[in-house]
């Protein structure tokens, strides 16, 4: 169905590495010498409050945003000074999945997942019915191919975006925030297949996410930002075990909102 694809990055490098990015919008600071990186096939979560540069990191590995200072490697390549064509080349490796799912609201579910494989031109209509269907059917929206996004759920909406952005078949997925505004059942499903697609398909994936459930789950690294800053970066189990106090703090405050089960 989709074909696992081996990564333009040597195993032994990181996919997207962050080096010393700086990013500002006039006097606000969002990122102030930021440092990180993901290995193929790897998952990294991207922790901490509103407003600290999380989507804007998003944002800029898909070339959205330049950042001011630093560099910027995607599968081997500084795409810093990218044209927009040349950065269409990367889009092709990476791909994003928004909040709002950004689909096409006068095309149906099955439509919509079709999308990017009748743009490459090189598949029959019966082999892109093919993937589609499949597609649908490892997110779980099968029933849904007919409908338009309007019908949908947010939850649904985003297990679409996920399927579309599969039938791409890109080497990294970005996810932006994908339980906010989901019921706890939904953000767990959503977590499911996250984490599925890493292990059948080996994505390497960055999360953008405030639910650290969601971040045990999924991270092999976790980076946490405070105040434009790159405040602890390691794995899950590192950060709990951190006797910074910012680091503390968050963890007792999200413990607070989000008791164990």
């Amino acid at each position: 169905m989709v074909e696992e694809k081996s990564s333009t990055a040597p195993k032994h490098e990181p996919y997207i590495a962050f080096d010393k990015v700086s990013k500002s919008f006039g006097d606000l600071v969002v990122l102030d010498e930021v440092s990180f990186y993901v290995f193929p096939g790897e998952t990294l979560c991207i922790l901490g409050r509103s407003g600290v540069g999380k989507s804007v990191s998003l944002q800029q590995i898909m070339g959205f945003l330049k950042p001011d200072t630093g560099q910027i490697l995607v599968a081997g390549e500084n795409i810093c000074g990218f044209t927009e064509e040349q950065m269409q080349a990367i889009r092709r490796k990476v791909t994003m999945v928004f909040q709002n799912g950004a689909l096409f609201d006068s095309l149906s579910v099955g439509e919509n997942v079709a999308f990017p494989l009748r743009e490459r031109g090189e598949l029959m209509e019966d082999q892109i019915q093919q993937i589609v269907n499949g597609l649908l059917e490892m997110v779980g929206v099968a029933a849904m191919k007919e409908l338009l996004p309007s019908d949908l759920s947010t939850g649904m909406k985003r297990s679409v975006a996920i399927a579309r952005a599969l039938s791409a078949q890109p080497e990294a997925i970005l996810y932006d925030e994908p339980t906010t505004m989901v019921d706890p059942l939904i953000a767990r499903l959503l977590g499911n297949l996250i984490q599925k697609l890493k292990h059948q398909l080996h994505l390497t994936s960055i999360v953008v996410t405030h639910d650290m459930r969601f971040a045990k789950k999924l991270a092999d690294r976790v980076l946490f930002l405070h105040q434009a800053k790159a405040h602890f970066f390691g794995t899950m189990e590192e950060m709990e075990k951190c006797d910074d106090e910012v680091v503390q703090q968050f963890l007792e405050l999200d413990a607070l909102i989000l008791p164990e089960a």
